[in-house]
């Protein structure tokens, strides 16, 4: 009898813990999405300089992420880029554009789908 209690304790308890596992699998993706929601962003350059890099950054940071065009290049005279599954841990975002000349340009934009369009009178700095 006690060795009948016994199975049928293990049974349980690997029921159980079989079922925390599936449990967990099935919350994973919805944990992974709490850091914010995911957007894309598209980058319109109409300025006669080519854009070879863009970085997110949090708005108050000057911590930026790796290079979203990777090796890719923003073409003058109306290429675009469009960054997909952005996440944002709040409301906005900022996106940091290098020029050809190594002068940076940034926009703060909404981390509901937003485009940037950079003309020649956007503002650069370019460490002068």
């Amino acid at each position: 009898m006690r060795t009948r209690v016994r199975k049928a304790n293990l049974v349980s308890t690997a029921f159980l813990v079989v079922s925390i596992f599936i449990s967990v699998l099935m919350c994973a993706p919805l944990a992974s999405r709490a850091s914010g929601p995911l957007s894309g962003i598209t980058i319109v350059n109409n300025s006669t300089r080519e854009i070879h890099h863009v970085y997110l950054s949090a708005p108050d940071q000057n911590n930026w992420g790796p290079d979203q065009l990777v090796q890719s290049v923003i073409s003058p005279n109306g290429g675009s880029f469009t960054i997909n599954n952005v996440s944002c841990n709040g409301s906005t975002i900022k996106v940091i554009a290098e020029d050809q000349d190594g002068c940076f340009s940034y926009q703060v934009v909404s981390c509901s789908g937003a485009t940037w369009t950079i003309s020649n009178d956007t503002a650069r700095d370019c460490g002068n």
